[in-house]
């Protein structure tokens, strides 16, 4: 299976999605007087640029090391997530301040006009079909092991869930009359503070891996459990470790017998460094530094 083409498929299928679901909310929002649902537009239009981002940076990551590059190109995916967190806190800013402007204006005593029908309508076909994506994406992103498809899933979910208070927000605007108008603005606000979370919690993810964040703690014991299993092995110690795009990079130092010939110190490296790329995956990068006991 090439990882490459089975993202672009999958971002591409999303990408397709958001095309005709910005288009039909844009139209929506404007014709039904819905600040609600052009706010989930705009979530939709960073959706569609996101997944362009993606399908352009995935491209990048997947080419192998080169002289400029010795540990691949893998940054470039990690990369993207971070530029689809920031376009999410962009967009969940803009959403959040033009919804308290309606809001403080109709505190104020102005009148609000009440969304139309073709809103809810495309809020609702809205949450079905970026659900669908979601769950197709996030599938995908699992058996790929990618963290931009597995960011970008939860860029569809974010988008379902947004068009979820979308929903509840125009429909009782919708049903409850212009007195209830105010709703409307107030979903964008709650979609919008919803958006702020998931874009943190990527950009939170990213920045720590583009600063060489070291990997999770249950993640070293592992590997460490896994290098003092080798026969002859003794204290791991030295360990470092970070994540190059979906990949692990590993170092560390092991005691092995000093009256040992080199060659045999040699293999029980090499023993380390099979286990763990067996255990890890082989284009995990690995570094056994061998020490006498």
């Amino acid at each position: 299976m090439d990882r490459s083409k089975e993202i672009y498929k999958v971002t591409l299928i999303g990408g397709i999605v958001n095309v005709v679901l910005l288009i039909f909310k844009f139209v929506a929002g404007f014709v039904g007087n819905s600040a609600a649902m052009i706010a989930d537009a705009v979530h939709s239009l960073s959706d569609f640029v996101t997944d362009v981002i993606v399908l352009v940076f995935v491209r990048i990551s997947g080419r192998p090391k080169d002289k400029s590059h010795d540990y691949g190109h893998g940054k470039y995916e990690t990369l993207a997530i971070t530029i689809v967190g920031l376009a999410l806190l962009l967009v969940s800013v803009e959403i959040v301040y033009g919804g308290i402007l309606k809001i403080v204006a109709w505190a104020n005593g102005e009148t609000l006009e009440s969304p139309g029908m073709l809103a809810l309508w495309a809020a609702l076909l809205s949450v079905v079909m970026k659900e669908g994506v979601y769950r197709y994406s996030m599938s995908r992103a699992r058996a790929l092991n990618s963290q931009a498809v597995e960011a970008n899933a939860w860029h569809h979910r974010s988008d379902a869930l947004s068009s979820i208070g979308t929903s509840l927000g125009i429909g009782g605007a919708v049903c409850l009359g212009a007195d209830w108008a105010v709703l409307d603005p107030l979903a964008s606000v709650v979609v919008g503070f919803f958006i702020v979370r998931v874009s943190i919690s990527l950009l939170r993810g990213s920045i720590g891996d583009l600063m060489e964040q070291s990997l999770p703690d249950e993640v070293e014991n592992e590997i460490l459990r896994l290098a003092a299993s080798v026969e002859g092995i003794s204290e791991p110690h030295d360990l470092r470790t970070r994540r190059i795009g979906n990949h692990y990079a590993i170092e560390l130092h092991i005691l092995v017998d000093g009256d040992i010939p080199l060659r045999e110190a040699h293999d029980k490296a090499s023993e380390v460094e099979e286990l763990l790329r067996k255990h890890y995956g082989n284009d995990t990068h690995i570094a056994v530094h061998v020490e006498p006991k």
